[in-house]
């Protein structure tokens, strides 16, 4: 894909740190084969691209790391620049391309996540905002109808792409793995064991919690003796 005033932003974290942060799935493996897969689809896009992960990162907050690398991809001489993550195992390298094609008519273009976020957003230099952008409710559910206020207030145009699942917890992996799309037999495949860990722990936690309360009956003993 022809097009060297655009960039794609791989905004993720390394595999270590996404252990940390995302304990349900503790893992290395499964970020590891995240970030693979991220990085497969944007080669294949064709687009230069950029990964920022906590060691590029600059900024105590998620807003402040994130918007300093969008800025930082734009001083290299970049009018638009389309960011993602890494926790979005549908995303496909045709999602980048009909993202490129969007940017020629539309101010903005985002992905929009089952939990109110976005996977993908699609920024032009010339409405980049760093200050209005560094305000948005960053990690929220109320994060999508931000930015499109935000945009609205601005009067820029705005499209969106289809909905995706982002994989923030054991109920988002159940989602994505039930879905019609295609997915990473890999992928898939971690995520059905990590699955299959939670049941047996959730197994093992109602089983505990049973015989604790039977113990506790059990030690209640015969009641006392009626002195008449």
């Amino acid at each position: 894909m022809k097009n060297s005033k655009t960039a794609i932003l791989i905004f993720a974290n390394s595999a270590e740190k996404e252990a940390l942060l995302k304990p349900f799935l503790s893992s290395k493996e499964v970020f590891e084969t995240l970030n693979t897969h991220t990085l497969d689809i944007v080669k294949k896009a064709g687009l230069p691209y950029f990964l920022y992960s906590e060691k590029q990162q600059v900024g105590h907050t998620f807003g402040e790391r994130f918007t300093h690398a969008i800025q930082s991809v734009y001083d290299q001489g970049f009018d638009t620049v389309i960011t993602i993550g890494n926790d979005t195992p549908h995303l496909t390298t045709n999602h980048l391309r009909k993202t490129v094609e969007k940017l020629r008519k539309h101010d903005t273009v985002l992905g929009p996540s089952t939990d109110g976020g976005v996977y993908l957003m699609g920024l032009k230099k010339t409405h980049f905002n760093a200050e209005k952008f560094l305000k948005l409710p960053w990690k929220t559910s109320n994060l999508r109808s931000s930015i499109a206020k935000l945009n609205a207030s601005k009067k820029e145009n705005i499209t969106y792409l289809e909905v995706l699942t982002d994989l923030d917890n054991i109920s988002d992996a159940k989602i994505i793995i039930d879905g019609f799309r295609r997915l990473s037999t890999h992928i898939k495949q971690l995520l059905n064991a990590f699955i299959s860990i939670e049941k047996k722990i959730v197994f093992h936690q109602l089983f505990s919690i049973k015989n604790f309360i039977l113990q506790q009956q059990f030690n209640k003993g015969s009641p006392a003796p009626l002195h008449l």
